[in-house]
């Protein structure tokens, strides 16, 4: 059962954002963005209260997701990141981002917290930080 709702049009939008934000960190990196996504649209916390649909998550403004600016971003969807999409859409969820709202990459070391966010693991070039339970029940 879908954790969140979904048409194919969204899930392919979702397919296109895995790829345009972590297609260099494979398919497990591109999952581990995606719990981020899934859990933004799944979470009434912090800075998505309003966010309630893959495409309001895609397009948030501010806050949203860089490679929506690039054209990259609007590729026609391929097979192998739609079932990526798929998978999370149906709730499936990976260490370390699986309660997570937020990941970037930075240049070295991921640091402890990121704008009062805590980190709570690396998988490649990505670090990822997770709100508590007490600032976001819905991603636990």
């Amino acid at each position: 059962m879908a954790v969140v709702p979904a048409t194919e049009k969204d899930t392919k939008m979702l397919a296109r954002l895995l790829r345009a934000e972590a297609e260099g960190e494979g398919a497990q990196g591109m999952l581990l963005a995606g719990n981020v996504m899934v859990n933004r649209v799944r979470a009434a916390c912090i800075d998505f209260v309003d966010i309630r649909t893959i495409p309001q998550m895609v397009f948030q403004s501010p806050g949203g997701f860089e490679a929506v600016q690039k054209s990259y971003f609007y590729q026609r969807a391929r097979d192998k990141e739609i079932r990526l999409a798929r998978r999370l859409i149906q709730g499936e969820r990976f260490h370390p981002a699986q309660n997570s709202l937020w990941f970037y990459r930075p240049e070295g070391p991921c640091p402890a917290e990121w704008f009062g966010q805590t980190n709570v693991g690396r998988f490649k070039a990505h670090c990822f930080f997770s709100p508590t339970y007490a600032d976001c029940p819905e991603v636990y």
